[in-house]
C-alpha cells in the first residue's frame, strides 16, 4: 500500500542526512521499497488463505507486472517532472481532458483504499474490543470512527501528520520483514501443504482469485519517481531504483504471506481479523501477539492519518486548477484544508456503508478489488502517454521501443488485474468512471478546447 507524499519527502529527507548532496541508488531503493510497504500487506494473509496457498502464485505475476508499471512511471517521470504526477503525463497525450480523468479516479481510488485501511485497523482492533466484529453495523461503526478521528486529527496542520506517519509505518514493515526471516523455524511442510488448494481451483483459478489482492500491496509505485531531483544519476538510477525497490518489497510480501500458511492452519488462518498477530502468537506468546497487534495498529491510524491529509490536499490543489468547487481550497491557521477533510469524510462515511459486509474479510476484499479497478485505469492512461512523449523528447529509438515494450506489459498487466477484480469491481468502475466523465463535461468549458482543422478537401 503507498504512502503519502508527507511521508515519501520526510524519508527522502532522511536517507540525505548522512552528509551527501544526493541520494545514491541503493538508498533510493530502500525508498523505494519501504515507501511501499504500507499498511495494505496486513490483512491480506487472511484473505489469501479463504483461496488456499495456491494464491500465492499470483504474487509471481503481480510483481512482474508491477515491476514494468513502476518502469513505465520512471521513464515518464524522467520526461515530465511537472506537478501532477500521473495526471500530467495523460495531459500530454489527451489534454486537460486526460488530466481530470486521471486525476480523478486516482483521487477516488484514494478514498476508497482509505475505508479498506480503517478495516484493517478495526480487524487488529477487535481482539481488544470484540464487539468490533460482533456484527456488520458494529463492523461499520468502528471504521467509522475511526475515519472521523483520523480526520479531525489532522486539522493541526501537515508537520505532526507527516512526522507520524514516518514512524508508525515501521509497525508494519518490521513485524513482516521479521516474519520473513525468522518464521521459517516455525514453518510445518504438513501445515502448508494442507492450506495449498483447498478449494479444488485451477492453476489460472487461484491467480485470478488474488491478484487484485497482491496488486493492492504494490498500489503507491507510481510515487517513485518523484524524489528524481535529490538522486545523483536520475536517468540511471530513478528507473533501477523503481524495478529493484519493487522486487525487494515483493520478495518481503512472497516470503511473509508463504510462511504464514506454513506456521497457521489455513482455516484459523482465513477466519483470523489479525494474521500476523496470531502467527507471532503461536510462534512465541499471545502476549508477542498482542504487540503485534498494537503495532499493526498504530501503522494503520498512522497510514490513515497521513492519508486523510493528502486526499484533502490533492483536492484543494485541483479547486486551485478550477477542477474542483472553490470551498475545496480553503485552509484553516495551521493551514489544513478543513472543509476539504469534512467532505472526503462524508464521503468515506457513506463508502463504509455501501460496502458493509457480513466479515471484515469480505468488506476489505470488496474495497480492494474497487480500488484497484479505480486505480489501474488511471495507470493505462498514464503509460498509454508514454510514447507521445517520447516522440516528443526525440529519444533514441532503441531506448523508445524497450519503453513502449515494457509500457504494454505494464498496460496489458493493468488489464489483467481489472478484469481478475470481479464482476461488482468492474461494473463499480465503470459508474464511476461514467460519473467522471459526466463531471468533465461541466468542467471542459472552462479550459482552451484543442485546435480542430478542417480535413483538406481535394
Amino acid at each position: 500500500m503507498r504512502c503519502h507524499p508527507l511521508r515519501l519527502r520526510i524519508y527522502a529527507l532522511e536517507a540525505l542526512m548522512d552528509g551527501t548532496k544526493k541520494m545514491s541508488m541503493m538508498q533510493l531503493t530502500v525508498l523505494v521499497a519501504v515507501n511501499m510497504m504500507g499498511s495494505g500487506i496486513i490483512m491480506l494473509p487472511a484473505n489469501m488463505a479463504k483461496v488456499g496457498a495456491i494464491s500465492l502464485l499470483s504474487w509471481i505475476v503481480t510483481a512482474l507486472g508491477s515491476m514494468a508499471i513502476a518502469y513505465g512511471f520512471a521513464q515518464a517521470g524522467l520526461l515530465n517532472q511537472r506537478a501532477g504526477g500521473m495526471a500530467a503525463y495523460a495531459e500530454d497525450a489527451y489534454g486537460k481532458g486526460g488530466y481530470f480523468l486521471t486525476f480523478f479516479l486516482y483521487f477516488l481510488s484514494l478514498a476508497i483504499g482509505n475505508v479498506a485501511i480503517a478495516i484493517s485497523a478495526v480487524g487488529y482492533l477487535a481482539a481488544f474490543f470484540p464487539w468490533l466484529s460482533s456484527s456488520p453495523m458494529s463492523t461499520c461503526i468502528g471504521v467509522i470512527l475511526l475515519i472521523w478521528i483520523t480526520t479531525v486529527a489532522n486539522f493541526g496542520g501537515p508537520r505532526i501528520t507527516g512526522r507520524i506517519g514516518a514512524i508508525t509505518v515501521w509497525g508494519v514493515i518490521v513485524p513482516v520483514a521479521g516474519l520473513s526471516l525468522i518464521g521459517w523455524f516455525w514453518f510445518k511442510s504438513s501445515t502448508f501443504a494442507e492450506a495449498w488448494n483447498p478449494q479444488g481451483m485451477s492453476l489460472m483459478k487461484g491467480m485470478d482469485s488474488s491478484i487484485a489482492l497482491t496488486l493492492w500491496a504494490f498500489l503507491g509505485m507510481e510515487s517513485a519517481a518523484q524524489n528524481s531531483d535529490a538522486v545523483e544519476n536520475p536517468k540511471r538510477d530513478v528507473p533501477m531504483a523503481c524495478m529493484l525497490g519493487t522486487l525487494g518489497a515483493a520478495v518481503i510480501y512472497v516470503l511473509s504471506t508463504t510462511v504464514i500458511q506454513g506456521i497457521v492452519p489455513n482455516k484459523e488462518l482465513a477466519e483470523s481479523t489479525g494474521p500476523f498477530a496470531l502467527a507471532y502468537s503461536q510462534m512465541f506468546s499471545p502476549a508477542v501477539g498482542s504487540v503485534i497487534r498494537a503495532l499493526a495498529i498504530l501503522a494503520c491510524l498512522g497510514s490513515l492519518l497521513g492519508w486523510q491529509f493528502t486526499i484533502a490536499q490533492t483536492a484543494k490543489t485541483a479547486a486551485d486548477d478550477r477542477l474542483f468547487p472553490r470551498f475545496f481550497s480553503k485552509v484553516n491557521k495551521m493551514t489544513a484544508p478543513v472543509i476539504g477533510m469534512i467532505v472526503m469524510g462524508v464521503v468515506q462515511t457513506l463508502l463504509a456503508f455501501s460496502t458493509a459486509s457480513p466479515s471484515l474479510g469480505e468488506q476489505f476484499a470488496v474495497l480492494v478489488n474497487l480500488a484497484v479497478v479505480t486505480n489501474v485505469i488511471p495507470y493505462i492512461i498514464a503509460l498509454s502517454a508514454l510514447m507521445v512523449m517520447m516522440r516528443r523528447a526525440g529519444v533514441a529509438e532503441n531506448t523508445y521501443k524497450l519503453n513502449t515494450f515494457v509500457a504494454t506489459v505494464a498496460m496489458l498487466y493493468s488489464t489483467y488485474a481489472i478484469y481478475a477484480s470481479g464482476m461488482e469491481a468492474v461494473l463499480g468502475g465503470t459508474i464511476v468512471l461514467a460519473l467522471t466523465i459526466l463531471i468533465y463535461g461541466f468542467l471542459a468549458p472552462r479550459f482552451p478546447s484543442p485546435v480542430v482543422t478542417e480535413p483538406v478537401r481535394g
